[in-house]
C-alpha cells in the first residue's frame, strides 16, 4: 500500500504538470494559428481591395454610358436610318454590359442585380422608342423619341437608381 502512495505521490504531481503544460501549448498552438489566418486575409483583403473599387469604378461608367441621353447621343451618326440607330443602341449596350461582366464578382449580389435590372430597362425602353418610330425614318427621330421618353418619366431612371445603390455601397466598405 505504501508503495501506491509513493507511485501516486510522483505520478500525480508529473499529471498535473504534463495537463498545464499540453493546455498551454495547445492554447499556443491555436492562437498561432489563429494569428496566422489573420495575416492572410489581411494580406487577401489588400490585394482585393484594388479590385473592388475598379470594378465598383468600372460599373458606374457602365451605368453612366448607357443612360438614353449619352447612349443616344455617343451613337446617333449622320446619315443612319431609325431601324440602325434602334440596332446600334442594343449592341452597344449589350456590348458594354459584356465588357462589365466579370466585375460581379467584386460587388454585392443586390448591387448586380440592380446593374443588371438597368440594362434591362434600358433596352426596354429603347425598344419601345423604335416600335412608336417608323422603321425608314432618320435616326434623329428615333433619338428625339428615346429623349422624349426618358425626359417624360416620372420616376428615376433604373440606372440612376443602381448608381445610387453602388455608391452607397462603396461608402459603407470604406
Amino acid at each position: 500500500m505504501e508503495a501506491l502512495v509513493e507511485i501516486l505521490k510522483i505520478i500525480l504531481p508529473a499529471g498535473a504538470v504534463f495537463a498545464a503544460a499540453y493546455l498551454l501549448v495547445n492554447k499556443f498552438i491555436d492562437n498561432d494559428q489563429k494569428r496566422r489566418e489573420h495575416e492572410l486575409k489581411k494580406t487577401a483583403q489588400a490585394a482585393i481591395t484594388p479590385l473592388k473599387i475598379q470594378a465598383y469604378e468600372r460599373l458606374v461608367i457602365f451605368l453612366e454610358r448607357i443612360h438614353p441621353n449619352v447612349l443616344v447621343v455617343r451613337v446617333n451618326k449622320h446619315g443612319m436610318t431609325s431601324q440602325q440607330l434602334h440596332q446600334e443602341l442594343i449592341k452597344a449596350i449589350k456590348s458594354e454590359y459584356e465588357h462589365n461582366l466579370s466585375q460581379q464578382i467584386y460587388v454585392s449580389g443586390p448591387a448586380w442585380e440592380l446593374v443588371k435590372t438597368a440594362k434591362e430597362e434600358i433596352i426596354k425602353l429603347v425598344n419601345i422608342s423604335s416600335t412608336k418610330v417608323p422603321h425608314d425614318n432618320s435616326s434623329n427621330d428615333l433619338a428625339m423619341m428615346v429623349l422624349n421618353i426618358t425626359a417624360n418619366v416620372d420616376k428615376k431612371m433604373p440606372n440612376e437608381i443602381a448608381l445610387e445603390f453602388l455608391k452607397r455601397e462603396i461608402a459603407q466598405v470604406f
